[in-house]
């Protein structure tokens, strides 16, 4: 697809009807026909809007689940228009998207509920599919809470959903932009790792539990720490894991996982303890901090 023109229409008539609805702004060549091809093959309806006053002009008229700002505009812009785009569409959820963010603008956009904040460069594919999660996901303004923050110190609250952590380890990526990409893509990779521990092991992904997370930043090192409502375990006991493997066996845990119906997995420990300098578990071991020495 190309132009404006060749975009899904959405009508005011959809407005009534359960069809997920994207409205873009700009046509920005960042994104271009991956992009579409991802909200069409979610048979995601879409339309572009020239700028912020025109996107503001159509949710007067239409109904869309999903608006994703122009990445020509800046962080603070996008939260100002997103401020307007509630007063009309209350339920609105916004990927903003821009060329760069100081971490106070990412603080502020996950203050302001934002469903996804993103700087460049962008995969077209998954801002496709995180605009196509959005349209569908009722509690998605939801599911992260701040607790305090400051550029330096993020304490946050998450409900037990894959898409609430997925949106978490996206902003707090944006967090360390300070890092080289290497480094701070391998440390992202551990973090993602031992949140979903604690989503499947402590809150068993129940809809009413919750996640406590923190990132840090010190002079010399990066911080996190994970608080899960579980009742811990022990290191004897976690033989579903490939750290609790017998020496010489590296798979044993698969076989234990394919008989209690687990998922497949099990290295997340193991892959976390490669890439951070320390690794601690409290007594119980529901409580975990991961740090990373950068000087």
């Amino acid at each position: 697809m190309s132009g404006a023109n060749s975009a899904v229409k959405v009508r005011e008539t959809d407005c009534a009807s359960a069809v997920a609805r994207v409205l873009v702004i700009g046509k920005d060549a960042q994104l271009g026909q991956p992009f579409e091809q991802g909200l069409a093959a979610h048979n995601c309806l879409f339309d572009y809007a020239a700028g912020s006053a025109d996107a503001m002009r159509k949710l007067r008229h239409a109904c869309y689940s999903v608006v994703i700002t122009d990445p020509k505009t800046g962080i603070e812009e996008d939260l100002a228009l997103l401020a307007e785009m509630r007063a009309t569409r209350p339920g609105v959820r916004v990927i903003v998207l821009a060329q760069s963010g100081t971490p106070e603008e990412i603080i502020a956009a996950l203050r302001a509920r934002v469903f996804l904040c993103k700087t460049a460069p962008f995969d077209p594919v998954e801002i496709a599919n995180y605009a196509a999660q959005a349209a569908v996901t009722s509690d998605s303004l939801m599911g992260i809470e701040v607790l305090s923050a400051h550029r330096d110190w993020v304490s946050l609250r998450i409900n037990s959903q894959i898409l609430s952590a997925e949106r978490l380890i996206a902003f707090l990526t944006e967090l360390q932009t300070g890092l080289p990409e290497a480094p701070r893509e391998e440390l992202m990779m551990a973090f993602r790792e031992i949140l979903m521990n604690a989503l499947e092991h402590g809150a068993e992904f129940r809809p009413g539990k919750v996640i406590d997370v923190a990132a840090v930043h010190t002079r010399r090192s990066i911080v996190f720490y994970v608080h899960d409502p579980g009742s811990g375990f022990r290191w004897e006991a976690i033989n579903h894991a490939a750290v609790g493997n017998p020496e010489g066996d590296l798979t044993h845990h698969i076989g234990v996982r394919d008989e209690k119906g687990m998922r497949p997995g099990g290295f997340g420990i193991l892959i976390a303890k490669g890439v951070v300098d320390e690794l601690i578990y409290s007594e119980i071991g529901n409580e975990v901090l991961m740090i990373k020495y950068t000087a």
